[in-house]
């Protein structure tokens, strides 16, 4: 159960992704003030937009302004993550993960030290709090349970202690919320677990917060952005309120094809399938061109893209044919691909009312190693309730 946990706090906190920054791009162009901030921004632009190598450049030179403040080693950390979440290249994954690990130390170090000398600094504690988060996302893939469940308690302490010296730093109520609203949909023992661990979940409150840190954060002003974007989406069954924000990211970061399989999603639930279809063509395009960061990896996560807008559609044996493609590539980095894939077969065997065959979907939805998130959760459900429709109106 904490294993499940992790997951869904993981997908809340790094899945699409990811890792945000200021919304206007003029900001990001123009000198600051702050030297300092201005190269956190700018590295975290370039690692938005899948630009990793032009990231570490910007965090570096943050760092050699710095290099006593927690906060960028705790960004270079976060991007190390994003980086190992994106790469197909085991060796690359493995060496950003180790990178990471390195700068969440660092982070921590000088975070204890800069606290002893001013307990009154907010940032600092927020900084640790993206340190903790970055290694608990290490701890949850090694299956280190009683590490992942100090590292959370931390993260919320060092949450509330921010938000106690300054209220108006609109970033953290990014990751609060996140904790609040994805805490909330936990079962049961599992949310009383975590309730003890970090917070009672409360998805209201937490919608509220990611809105908050939406609308006025600065660092992670868009990760706020994606993550309300999918929790509209995913949970809230809300694509109409989706649909800007994510037009919004895709704008800002063309080269980020996140946000492109994103705004397919929403036109499908939208059942706009001509425009849905359309951004499927141009991404099964760069895929065969080879655009970068285009890759012949990403062809099972479009085959899963397509699977789900003939499914939305109502074309189920073509929906079927997709999916089948989709649950074929059995690499590590297209595990949550593969789950979503097994649900999606599930489920439409339900709607065929074969419910002995929908069940062994969902267990091999349930069965794929590093395949947690919603996907795993709703193949539970499932497999325990037949899967229903919803009445055409």
């Amino acid at each position: 159960m904490k294993r499940q946990f992790s997951a869904i706090l993981i997908l809340a906190l790094c899945a699409m992704f990811l890792i945000s920054f200021n919304v206007a791009t003029t900001a990001f162009a123009q000198p600051q003030p702050n030297q300092f901030q201005s190269y956190l921004k700018l590295g975290i632009k370039k690692a938005f937009n899948l630009e990793f190598s032009s990231a570490n450049t910007y965090l570096q030179k943050a760092v050699e302004l710095d290099p006593e403040n927690p906060t960028g080693y705790a960004f270079w950390a976060m991007i190390n993550l994003f980086a190992y979440e994106m790469s197909f290249d085991e060796n690359i994954r493995k060496y950003n993960q180790d990178s990471m690990l390195r700068y969440v130390d660092e982070a921590l170090t000088r975070g204890e030290k800069r606290i002893g000398k001013n307990p009154k600094d907010s940032n600092v504690y927020l900084a640790m709090a993206m340190a903790k988060i970055a290694r608990f996302n290490f701890a949850s893939h090694n299956k280190q349970y009683v590490s992942m469940a100090r590292d959370a308690s931390n993260i919320w302490e060092y949450l509330e202690k921010a938000k106690e010296i300054n209220p108006h730093n609109y970033d953290l109520y990014f990751l609060m919320g996140s904790f609040r609203y994805h805490i909330d949909h936990l079962p049961g023992l599992t949310r009383f677990l975590s309730s003890l661990i970090v917070t009672s979940g409360d998805r209201l409150k937490g919608l509220q917060e990611l809105e908050l840190a939406a609308q006025k954060g600065d660092l992670l002003k868009q990760l706020a952005m994606s993550e309300l974007s999918s929790d509209y989406l995913n949970f809230e069954k809300q694509p109409a309120r989706a649909l800007p924000i994510i037009m919004e990211l895709k704008e800002l970061f063309p080269n980020n094809y996140n946000f492109s399989f994103a705004l397919a999603n929403t036109f499908s639930d939208l059942h706009r399938f001509e425009d849905a279809f359309n951004i499927a063509r141009e991404i099964e395009k760069n895929i065969r061109t080879g655009l970068p960061p285009f890759a012949p990896q990403l062809q099972p996560r479009h085959d899963q893209l397509m699977g789900r807008i003939f499914f939305t559609q109502g074309n189920y044996a073509k929906a079927d044919e997709y999916f089948q493609k989709a649950i074929k590539d059995t690499n590590p980095y297209n595990a949550r691909v593969r789950a979503w894939a097994y649900l999606r077969l599930g489920m439409i065997n339900d709607i065929r009312k074969e419910r002995k065959k929908a069940q062994e979907y969902y267990s091999k939805a349930l069965d794929v190693k590093n395949g947690e998130g919603t996907a795993q959760i709703e193949a539970k459900k499932y497999l325990e309730t037949p899967y229903l429709p919803p009445q055409k109106s």
